[in-house]
């Protein structure tokens, strides 16, 4: 039984969550503990998604799990080196929150359904097209992986406003 820890979540403003992750060259025992890691942080934050930017990991790997009914079984996904290679005409505006902007929320609109390859934790390419909320989180979880937040989609004065709460948060966590 693998040892799985909790991450530490960056907050955001950190210059590594504005990075471009790099690909992950191949599934080692390394990546699978990551991958338990970011599952056991995701959950217990709680969340539905998470990048691995987000606990100081710069690489293409992102776990998810938009199930919300508690009748329905858990879904947990890891994907790696994930792409969007179709995404529809058609739109849906969620309100959006982050692990690393906590607290903070905003409408984003993004293409409702979108189809998604990636690499599996048995090395595998995978294909799914993903709808609602599943669609929102893993564009969400993909811009993590190219240096975007969700709040780059705001206005600058919203944004900049979320920022300097942000700030504020980071300096009272430092004091505390």
């Amino acid at each position: 039984m693998i040892e799985m820890a909790l991450r530490s979540i960056l907050i955001h403003p950190d210059p590594r969550l504005k990075t471009a992750a790099d690909p992950v060259a191949s599934v080692t025992d390394d990546v699978r503990r990551l991958a338990d890691d970011m599952l056991e942080t995701m959950y217990d934050a709680p969340g539905i998604g998470l990048a691995a930017p987000q606990v100081g990991i710069l690489k293409q790997m992102l776990v998810m799990d938009c199930v919300k009914d508690d009748a329905e079984p858990p879904r947990p996904m890891v994907l790696m080196n994930p792409e969007v290679t179709w995404a529809s005409d058609e739109t849906n505006v969620y309100e959006e929150g982050c692990l690393s902007i906590p607290e903070q929320f905003a409408d984003v609109e993004r293409p409702a359904s979108v189809e998604v390859r990636w690499m599996d934790l048995d090395g595998a390419s995978r294909t799914e097209r993903f709808d609602g909320l599943w669609a929102t989180c893993v564009q969400h979880e993909i811009d993590h992986l190219r240096g975007k937040l969700f709040i780059d989609y705001l206005k600058p004065l919203k944004r900049q406003m979320i920022t300097r709460k942000m700030v504020k948060l980071k300096r009272e966590k430092a004091r505390a």
